[in-house]
Protein backbone atom coordinates (compact mmCIF):
# COMPACT_ATOMS: atom_id res chain seq x y z
CA UNK A 1 0.00 0.00 0.00
CA UNK A 2 2.09 2.90 -1.38
CA UNK A 3 0.45 5.76 1.19
CA UNK A 4 0.53 3.88 4.54
CA UNK A 5 1.74 5.75 6.61
CA UNK A 6 2.77 8.01 5.19
CA UNK A 7 1.92 12.27 5.09
CA UNK A 8 0.78 13.78 1.48
CA UNK A 9 0.72 17.47 0.62
CA UNK A 10 -2.17 18.11 -2.31
CA UNK A 11 -1.19 21.58 -3.51
CA UNK A 12 -4.54 22.53 -4.79
CA UNK A 13 -6.08 19.89 -2.79
CA UNK A 14 -9.95 21.93 -3.01
CA UNK A 15 -10.16 21.60 -6.70
CA UNK A 16 -12.08 18.82 -8.89
CA UNK A 17 -8.48 16.62 -9.27
CA UNK A 18 -7.62 17.59 -5.61
CA UNK A 19 -10.71 16.82 -3.89
CA UNK A 20 -11.05 13.11 -5.38
CA UNK A 21 -7.24 12.46 -4.68
CA UNK A 22 -8.09 13.34 -1.12
CA UNK A 23 -11.43 10.93 -0.67
CA UNK A 24 -9.26 8.60 -1.79
CA UNK A 25 -6.76 8.53 0.27
CA UNK A 26 -8.81 9.20 3.36
CA UNK A 27 -10.54 5.85 2.12
CA UNK A 28 -7.34 4.16 2.79
CA UNK A 29 -8.09 2.71 -0.90
CA UNK A 30 -3.31 3.43 -1.27
CA UNK A 31 -3.13 2.66 2.33
CA UNK A 32 -3.81 4.74 5.25
CA UNK A 33 -2.25 8.18 5.22
CA UNK A 34 -0.61 8.97 8.62
CA UNK A 35 -1.84 12.76 7.18
CA UNK A 36 -3.42 14.21 4.34
CA UNK A 37 -2.31 18.14 3.73
CA UNK A 38 -3.86 20.14 1.38
CA UNK A 39 -2.84 23.61 0.32
CA UNK A 40 -4.94 26.16 -1.47
CA UNK A 41 -5.76 29.46 -1.44
CA UNK A 42 -9.73 29.35 -1.19
CA UNK A 43 -10.96 29.51 2.35
CA UNK A 44 -14.52 29.10 1.41
CA UNK A 45 -13.58 25.56 -0.76
CA UNK A 46 -11.52 24.57 2.64
CA UNK A 47 -14.32 25.39 4.61
CA UNK A 48 -16.52 23.16 2.05
CA UNK A 49 -14.44 20.62 1.95
CA UNK A 50 -13.78 20.21 6.23
CA UNK A 51 -17.57 19.98 6.69
CA UNK A 52 -18.10 17.63 4.02
CA UNK A 53 -16.10 15.28 6.25
CA UNK A 54 -17.16 16.27 9.58
CA UNK A 55 -19.32 13.73 11.37
CA UNK A 56 -20.09 16.61 14.17
CA UNK A 57 -23.52 16.96 16.33
CA UNK A 58 -23.17 20.37 16.69
CA UNK A 59 -22.08 23.02 14.54
CA UNK A 60 -19.49 24.66 16.84
CA UNK A 61 -16.18 26.56 15.99
CA UNK A 62 -14.36 24.73 18.27
CA UNK A 63 -15.93 21.40 16.23
CA UNK A 64 -14.82 22.40 12.78
CA UNK A 65 -11.68 23.85 13.19
CA UNK A 66 -9.89 21.18 15.19
CA UNK A 67 -7.63 21.39 11.84
CA UNK A 68 -4.51 20.03 13.09
CA UNK A 69 -5.38 17.12 14.91
CA UNK A 70 -7.08 15.31 12.74
CA UNK A 71 -5.97 13.26 9.69
CA UNK A 72 -7.19 15.82 7.29
CA UNK A 73 -5.22 18.99 7.58
CA UNK A 74 -6.30 21.90 5.30
CA UNK A 75 -3.90 25.01 5.46
CA UNK A 76 -4.46 28.59 3.24
CA UNK A 77 -1.11 29.25 1.58
CA UNK A 78 0.02 29.62 -1.64
CA UNK A 79 2.25 27.52 -3.75
CA UNK A 80 3.37 31.01 -5.76
CA UNK A 81 4.51 31.41 -2.12
CA UNK A 82 8.16 30.11 -1.75
CA UNK A 83 7.17 30.72 2.20
CA UNK A 84 3.70 29.11 2.08
CA UNK A 85 5.63 26.00 0.28
CA UNK A 86 8.70 25.34 2.95
CA UNK A 87 5.65 25.63 5.99
CA UNK A 88 4.10 23.00 3.66
CA UNK A 89 6.32 20.43 3.33
CA UNK A 90 7.71 20.17 6.36
CA UNK A 91 7.88 16.30 7.45
CA UNK A 92 6.14 15.21 3.76
CA UNK A 93 6.80 12.74 2.19
CA UNK A 94 4.73 12.98 -1.10
CA UNK A 95 3.49 15.69 -2.61
CA UNK A 96 0.80 15.86 -5.89
CA UNK A 97 1.32 19.95 -7.07
CA UNK A 98 -2.54 19.87 -8.76
CA UNK A 99 -2.25 23.71 -8.12
CA UNK A 100 -2.86 25.43 -11.52
CA UNK A 101 -4.54 27.74 -13.85
CA UNK A 102 -6.25 25.60 -16.24
CA UNK A 103 -8.60 27.92 -17.81
CA UNK A 104 -7.45 27.97 -21.17
CA UNK A 105 -8.85 32.03 -22.11
CA UNK A 106 -8.39 32.98 -18.45
CA UNK A 107 -4.41 32.22 -19.17
CA UNK A 108 -4.55 34.11 -22.05
CA UNK A 109 -5.63 36.92 -20.94
CA UNK A 110 -3.34 37.23 -17.78
CA UNK A 111 -0.35 35.40 -18.73
CA UNK A 112 1.84 36.13 -15.98
CA UNK A 113 -0.81 34.99 -13.49
CA UNK A 114 -0.60 31.71 -15.33
CA UNK A 115 3.57 31.25 -14.68
CA UNK A 116 3.22 31.94 -11.01
CA UNK A 117 0.82 29.57 -10.40
CA UNK A 118 2.23 26.76 -13.01
CA UNK A 119 5.88 27.64 -13.14
CA UNK A 120 7.37 29.47 -10.12
CA UNK A 121 4.79 26.83 -7.85
CA UNK A 122 6.70 23.97 -9.52
CA UNK A 123 10.23 25.67 -8.65
CA UNK A 124 9.25 26.84 -5.37
CA UNK A 125 8.75 23.13 -4.48
CA UNK A 126 11.53 21.80 -5.82
CA UNK A 127 13.84 24.98 -4.34
CA UNK A 128 12.39 24.05 -1.32
CA UNK A 129 13.53 20.52 -1.19
CA UNK A 130 16.44 21.74 -2.24
CA UNK A 131 17.78 24.37 0.11
CA UNK A 132 16.40 22.90 3.38
CA UNK A 133 17.14 19.28 2.42
CA UNK A 134 13.29 18.30 3.18
CA UNK A 135 13.44 14.28 3.14
CA UNK A 136 10.54 14.52 0.15
CA UNK A 137 10.40 10.56 -1.46
CA UNK A 138 8.15 11.93 -4.61
CA UNK A 139 7.04 15.07 -6.31
CA UNK A 140 4.01 14.31 -8.92
CA UNK A 141 3.13 17.30 -11.08
CA UNK A 142 -0.07 17.55 -12.61
CA UNK A 143 0.04 18.50 -16.02
CA UNK A 144 -2.09 18.46 -19.29
CA UNK A 145 -2.29 17.44 -22.91
CA UNK A 146 -1.84 21.32 -23.94
CA UNK A 147 1.52 20.80 -22.57
CA UNK A 148 2.31 18.82 -25.82
CA UNK A 149 3.17 20.90 -28.77
CA UNK A 150 1.57 24.31 -26.48
CA UNK A 151 -0.03 26.83 -28.92
CA UNK A 152 -1.59 28.54 -25.46
CA UNK A 153 -0.39 30.03 -22.65
CA UNK A 154 -2.04 27.37 -20.45
CA UNK A 155 0.09 25.04 -22.21
CA UNK A 156 3.60 26.48 -22.40
CA UNK A 157 3.24 27.10 -18.81
CA UNK A 158 2.21 23.22 -18.24
CA UNK A 159 5.14 22.45 -20.13
CA UNK A 160 7.57 24.64 -18.28
CA UNK A 161 6.13 22.63 -15.44
CA UNK A 162 7.25 19.62 -16.77
CA UNK A 163 10.49 20.88 -17.48
CA UNK A 164 10.97 21.96 -14.39
CA UNK A 165 9.90 19.22 -12.48
CA UNK A 166 11.81 16.69 -14.21
CA UNK A 167 15.15 18.55 -14.01
CA UNK A 168 14.68 18.13 -10.27
CA UNK A 169 15.74 15.21 -10.22
CA UNK A 170 19.38 16.44 -11.15
CA UNK A 171 19.83 18.62 -8.23
CA UNK A 172 17.84 16.72 -5.65
CA UNK A 173 18.80 12.79 -6.53
CA UNK A 174 17.26 12.26 -2.91
CA UNK A 175 13.79 12.88 -4.42
CA UNK A 176 11.73 11.75 -7.21
CA UNK A 177 10.24 13.95 -9.29
CA UNK A 178 8.00 12.96 -11.82
CA UNK A 179 4.70 13.93 -13.86
CA UNK A 180 1.70 12.64 -15.15
CA UNK A 181 -0.14 14.39 -18.54
CA UNK A 182 -3.94 13.67 -19.21
CA UNK A 183 -6.24 15.13 -21.81
CA UNK A 184 -10.03 16.40 -21.13
CA UNK A 185 -10.88 15.13 -17.16
CA UNK A 186 -14.98 14.07 -17.66
CA UNK A 187 -17.22 16.42 -15.19
CA UNK A 188 -14.45 18.38 -13.46
CA UNK A 189 -14.76 21.90 -12.70
CA UNK A 190 -15.12 24.48 -16.08
CA UNK A 191 -14.71 20.89 -18.47
CA UNK A 192 -17.75 21.23 -21.02
CA UNK A 193 -20.06 18.48 -19.59
CA UNK A 194 -21.55 20.36 -16.72
CA UNK A 195 -22.30 23.02 -19.18
CA UNK A 196 -24.10 20.80 -21.55
CA UNK A 197 -26.12 19.59 -18.52
CA UNK A 198 -27.10 22.64 -17.46
CA UNK A 199 -27.76 24.16 -21.19
CA UNK A 200 -29.96 20.83 -21.50
CA UNK A 201 -31.98 21.39 -18.34
CA UNK A 202 -32.53 24.78 -19.49
CA UNK A 203 -33.67 23.70 -22.96
CA UNK A 204 -30.82 24.40 -25.17
CA UNK A 205 -29.23 25.31 -27.16
CA UNK A 206 -26.14 23.45 -26.36
CA UNK A 207 -22.89 25.16 -27.84
CA UNK A 208 -20.10 23.55 -29.44
CA UNK A 209 -17.34 25.83 -30.39
CA UNK A 210 -15.72 23.78 -33.35
CA UNK A 211 -17.71 21.09 -35.04
CA UNK A 212 -13.94 19.50 -35.89
CA UNK A 213 -13.03 19.45 -32.01
CA UNK A 214 -11.90 16.06 -30.89
CA UNK A 215 -10.97 15.02 -26.88
CA UNK A 216 -9.56 12.16 -24.86
CA UNK A 217 -12.18 11.31 -22.40
CA UNK A 218 -10.73 10.30 -18.77
CA UNK A 219 -12.91 10.56 -15.26
CA UNK A 220 -11.51 12.21 -12.03
CA UNK A 221 -11.40 8.53 -10.57
CA UNK A 222 -9.41 7.82 -13.84
CA UNK A 223 -7.00 10.45 -13.51
CA UNK A 224 -6.15 10.11 -9.98
CA UNK A 225 -6.16 5.89 -10.53
CA UNK A 226 -2.94 7.00 -12.77
CA UNK A 227 -1.62 9.28 -10.20
CA UNK A 228 -0.68 6.64 -7.84
CA UNK A 229 0.05 4.09 -10.36
CA UNK A 230 2.79 6.83 -11.36
CA UNK A 231 3.83 7.06 -7.64
CA UNK A 232 4.26 3.15 -7.00
CA UNK A 233 5.81 2.16 -10.46
CA UNK A 234 7.56 6.08 -12.30
CA UNK A 235 10.99 6.52 -12.24
CA UNK A 236 12.26 9.76 -12.07
CA UNK A 237 11.60 12.23 -14.83
CA UNK A 238 9.24 10.20 -16.45
CA UNK A 239 5.44 11.63 -17.57
CA UNK A 240 2.80 9.01 -17.36
CA UNK A 241 0.14 9.41 -19.94
CA UNK A 242 -3.23 7.15 -20.13
CA UNK A 243 -4.03 5.04 -22.98
CA UNK A 244 -8.07 6.29 -22.91
CA UNK A 245 -10.92 6.67 -25.49
CA UNK A 246 -11.36 9.68 -27.65
CA UNK A 247 -14.75 11.38 -28.92
CA UNK A 248 -15.86 14.55 -30.67
CA UNK A 249 -17.34 17.42 -28.79
CA UNK A 250 -20.26 16.74 -31.17
CA UNK A 251 -20.82 13.57 -30.83
CA UNK A 252 -20.50 13.96 -26.87
CA UNK A 253 -23.17 16.75 -26.91
CA UNK A 254 -25.33 14.26 -29.24
CA UNK A 255 -24.87 11.38 -26.49
CA UNK A 256 -25.87 13.84 -23.48
CA UNK A 257 -29.02 15.15 -25.09
CA UNK A 258 -30.09 11.81 -26.35
CA UNK A 259 -33.62 11.63 -27.32
CA UNK A 260 -34.81 15.04 -26.31
CA UNK A 261 -34.17 17.37 -29.91
CA UNK A 262 -31.94 20.26 -28.48
CA UNK A 263 -30.38 22.39 -31.05
CA UNK A 264 -26.57 21.79 -31.28
CA UNK A 265 -25.12 25.77 -32.47
CA UNK A 266 -21.42 25.82 -33.14
CA UNK A 267 -19.70 29.41 -31.85
CA UNK A 268 -16.24 29.32 -32.87
CA UNK A 269 -13.21 28.43 -31.22
CA UNK A 270 -12.28 30.38 -27.84
CA UNK A 271 -8.75 32.12 -27.36
CA UNK A 272 -6.10 29.65 -27.41
CA UNK A 273 -8.38 26.93 -27.74
CA UNK A 274 -6.77 23.40 -30.07
CA UNK A 275 -8.86 21.31 -31.57
CA UNK A 276 -7.37 17.70 -30.79
CA UNK A 277 -5.80 17.10 -27.87
CA UNK A 278 -2.70 15.48 -27.91
CA UNK A 279 -0.93 13.63 -25.55
CA UNK A 280 2.47 12.33 -26.77
CA UNK A 281 4.27 14.00 -29.70
CA UNK A 282 6.54 12.43 -32.52
CA UNK A 283 9.43 14.08 -31.09
CA UNK A 284 8.22 12.23 -27.84
CA UNK A 285 7.26 8.47 -29.29
CA UNK A 286 10.91 7.66 -29.49
CA UNK A 287 11.12 7.94 -25.39
CA UNK A 288 7.78 6.16 -24.81
CA UNK A 289 7.53 2.40 -23.07
CA UNK A 290 3.80 0.52 -22.42
CA UNK A 291 3.09 0.38 -18.52
CA UNK A 292 0.15 -1.27 -18.53
CA UNK A 293 -3.05 0.67 -18.80
CA UNK A 294 -0.63 3.59 -19.45
CA UNK A 295 2.23 5.17 -21.87
CA UNK A 296 5.38 6.56 -20.08
CA UNK A 297 7.88 8.80 -21.15
CA UNK A 298 11.30 9.08 -20.68
CA UNK A 299 13.13 12.29 -19.64
CA UNK A 300 14.88 13.55 -22.38
CA UNK A 301 18.27 14.22 -19.84
CA UNK A 302 21.27 11.94 -20.17
CA UNK A 303 21.59 12.08 -16.78
CA UNK A 304 17.67 10.47 -16.82
CA UNK A 305 17.19 8.46 -19.26
CA UNK A 306 17.22 4.63 -18.78
CA UNK A 307 19.23 1.81 -20.84
CA UNK A 308 15.44 0.94 -22.18
CA UNK A 309 13.97 3.78 -22.68
CA UNK A 310 15.56 3.38 -26.66
CA UNK A 311 13.23 0.37 -27.65
CA UNK A 312 10.84 0.02 -30.08
CA UNK A 313 8.24 2.11 -29.63
CA UNK A 314 4.35 1.23 -28.96
CA UNK A 315 3.30 3.77 -30.77
CA UNK A 316 3.60 5.01 -34.45
CA UNK A 317 3.19 8.05 -34.35
CA UNK A 318 1.77 11.11 -31.75
CA UNK A 319 -0.96 10.26 -29.59
CA UNK A 320 -3.89 12.35 -30.63
CA UNK A 321 -7.55 12.61 -29.82
CA UNK A 322 -8.11 12.99 -33.59
CA UNK A 323 -7.39 8.95 -34.20
CA UNK A 324 -9.90 6.21 -33.58
CA UNK A 325 -12.42 8.41 -31.81
CA UNK A 326 -15.25 6.70 -30.96
CA UNK A 327 -18.84 6.89 -32.23
CA UNK A 328 -22.54 7.69 -30.78
CA UNK A 329 -22.82 4.61 -29.03
CA UNK A 330 -20.10 3.86 -27.63
CA UNK A 331 -19.77 7.48 -26.28
CA UNK A 332 -23.20 6.79 -24.58
CA UNK A 333 -22.07 3.78 -22.67
CA UNK A 334 -19.17 5.44 -21.45
CA UNK A 335 -21.43 8.09 -20.07
CA UNK A 336 -23.42 5.93 -18.86
CA UNK A 337 -20.93 3.77 -16.95
CA UNK A 338 -19.46 6.73 -15.47
CA UNK A 339 -23.29 7.85 -14.60
CA UNK A 340 -22.62 11.24 -16.42
CA UNK A 341 -25.62 11.45 -18.36
CA UNK A 342 -27.82 14.07 -17.79
CA UNK A 343 -30.73 11.84 -15.92
CA UNK A 344 -27.82 10.79 -13.81
CA UNK A 345 -26.76 13.39 -12.14
CA UNK A 346 -28.83 15.45 -9.17
CA UNK A 347 -30.48 18.53 -10.47
CA UNK A 348 -28.24 21.37 -9.87
CA UNK A 349 -28.49 25.32 -10.06
CA UNK A 350 -28.83 25.78 -13.85
CA UNK A 351 -27.84 29.96 -13.15
CA UNK A 352 -24.63 28.74 -11.07
CA UNK A 353 -23.41 26.14 -13.84
CA UNK A 354 -23.60 29.13 -16.35
CA UNK A 355 -22.20 32.03 -14.80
Amino acid sequence: MILEGKTVLVTGGTGSLGKVAVRGMLSGQWGTPAKVIVLSRDEAKQHDMRLSYLHKRVTTDEVIYDNFHRRLELRIGDVRDYGDVCRALRGVDVVINAAALKQVPTCEYFPEQAILTNCVGAMNISRAINEHDFPVETVVAVSTDKACKPVNVMGMTKALQERIIIAANVLNPNTRFIAVRYGNVLASRGSVIPLFHAQIRQGGPVTVTSADMTRFLISLDQAVEMIMAAIAEARAGETWVPICPSASVVTLAEALIDRRGIEIVITGTRPGEKLDEILISEEEIGRVRRRGAYYAIASPLPELTPDDAVDATPLPREYSSAHDVIGLDETKALLERHELMVDQQPLEDVEELLR
